[in-house]
């Protein structure tokens, strides 16, 4: 599955006329294999032995790239650093309050919701977000 989701990937980069170098490669490998929405600077630790000249700056652009091409989420909560999600799929997230977790869910059904509040709003809705905070069974276990 993950070797699919690279290849359409890796696809969508090259309709956009992005170049796929092994930088490039590596960091969408490490996002669809780990799906813990890691930061820019948790991926750039994960990457830098198989990449020592590469930076932080490096990773950075590359994310902004395939959030631009909509193939990764940034997910950017107040101050916190942005966390990043392979995603071409309309999922939404589940955060743990006490160890900052973040869990995947699908709901079919809430894209209505773009729909009802334009037209309770009268704005032309482009997109939503949903998050549900909460306590994690791993930490409800230790609580």
């Amino acid at each position: 599955m993950a070797e699919q989701t690279v290849a359409h990937a890796i696809e969508g980069l090259k309709e956009s006329n992005v170049r796929i170098t092994p930088q490039r490669y590596a960091i969408l490998e490490f996002l669809i294999e780990h799906r813990s929405h890691p930061t820019a600077d948790e991926i750039f630790k994960a990457l830098e032995s198989r990449f020592p000249n590469m930076s932080v700056a490096t990773i950075y652009n590359n994310l902004r790239k395939f959030v631009e091409i909509g193939i990764v989420q940034e997910m950017s909560y107040g101050d916190a650093a942005s966390r990043f999600d392979f995603g071409v799929q309309k999922h939404y997230h589940a955060i743990c309050t006490d160890c900052g977790k973040i869990e995947d869910f699908f709901y079919p059904g809430l894209e209505d919701v773009e729909m009802a509040s334009s037209e309770l709003t009268g704005y032309q809705i482009s997109e939503h977000r949903l998050e549900v905070y909460g306590v994690c069974p791993n930490c409800q276990k230790k609580g």
